[in-house]
């Protein structure tokens, strides 16, 4: 009875010590990966550099951000539309992307393809300022 007491408490401990294990490298992967993604948010560089590919992209009035993040990922302007749409809701341009026929390129970042998708919005902000002047 002894032995078997024994050899149940050396199970029991070895098995709480692979939960301990398995929960901390969860908890480092976990962790990894936020700090990964946080970083990208505002660090994510361009898909090319130098001059990239022109690409043109079709944004309706119907697309969430994260159907826009999908349609760039599919064409190549983005590396990871989930990533573009966190990108998105961050942006001071979130409310400033209006629905239009855009020319892209695989040089720019998330942040200048927003800025292009979200300009005719502040030139008419700005025209309409130098009218009421």
């Amino acid at each position: 009875m002894k032995t078997g007491s024994v050899i149940g408490a050396v199970c029991g401990t070895i098995f709480r010590v692979a939960v301990v294990i398995f929960a901390v490298y969860a908890i480092y992967h976990g962790a990894a990966l936020c700090y990964d993604y946080g970083y990208r948010i505002f660090a994510e560089p361009a898909v090319s550099a130098g001059e990239g590919r022109t690409v043109t992209v079709a944004v309706t009035s119907e697309m969430s951000a994260s159907d826009i993040g999908k349609l760039l990922e599919s064409k190549g302007l983005v590396r990871d539309a989930r990533l573009f749409t966190l990108q998105y809701y961050l942006s001071e341009y979130k409310a400033d992307v209006k629905p239009g026929i855009f020319e892209l390129s695989t040089s720019m970042t998330a942040e200048d393809m927003m800025a292009v998708m979200a300009a005719d919005t502040e030139e008419e902000d700005t025209s309409e300022e130098k009218k009421t002047e």
